[in-house]
């Protein structure tokens, strides 16, 4: 038993927890990112290039169709517009993350920044009080 109680402790901390709540929101934020990918970036790129960038690819060795037009035996190609689109969205990915961790960062210095001790009314409200205990 004394193992389920250590695993459901493990289970239950905040920061397992905030991890799975990341994960699950970066998944979500993945596919934004792909169809803005998709289907903003890649065609204005292409309009540059001719084409939809993800549809470029380098082919080795083409398609084997017989007498009736049927595929025997499918083209064999390097597709380099994929991989293109696909580090585009890890750039824009990493990007944001980049920011997002450089504004906790920010907030956690200025949590740190604050000053411990009473604020300058609270110490004057002490002496106050103070001087009204004699």
């Amino acid at each position: 038993m004394g193992f389920i109680k250590e695993f459901k402790e493990f289970a239950m901390k905040g920061s397992l927890v905030d991890i799975a709540v990341a994960f699950v929101m970066g998944g979500a934020f993945g596919k934004v990112i792909t169809s803005f990918t998709e289907g903003i970036v890649s065609p204005l790129i292409g309009m540059i290039g001719g084409g939809d960038l993800s549809k470029n690819m380098y082919v080795l060795k083409d398609a084997v169709m017989d007498a009736s037009g049927k595929v025997v035996t499918e083209a064999v190609a390097v597709k380099w517009g994929d991989f293109v689109t696909a580090i585009i969205n890890f750039i824009i990915v990493a990007f944001v993350m980049f920011l997002v961790i450089k504004a906790i960062n920010s907030m956690k210095k200025k949590q740190e920044e604050a000053p411990a001790g009473p604020s300058s009314t609270d110490a004057l409200l002490m002496e106050i009080r103070d001087s009204l205990k004699k």
